[in-house]
């Protein structure tokens, strides 16, 4: 199965809420926190994506319409 591997960049609106569980319930991904700097105003996370590519990229959407900034992260930086 492919992986993703994203930094997503939460608003502060966002922080306490449950972005990344309902990522992988809504979605057939498996999620793996892979870095986190969390404070009260933003949040920064290392994410990988796990699963077929239409659901990653639907899974990505999502993060994405919630607001939320995603940037790719190059291959050999997590490796």
């Amino acid at each position: 199965m492919p992986k993703t591997r994203i930094y997503i960049t939460y608003p502060e609106k966002l922080i306490k809420e449950p972005v990344i569980y309902n990522v992988g319930q809504k979605f057939k991904v498996v999620t793996n926190i892979r870095s986190a700097t969390v404070s009260s105003g933003i949040g920064v996370i290392g994410l990988e994506l796990d699963g077929e590519q239409s659901e990653i990229t639907k899974a990505v959407q999502y993060i994405k319409d919630l607001g939320i900034k995603v940037k790719p992260i190059e291959q050999d930086v997590m490796e």
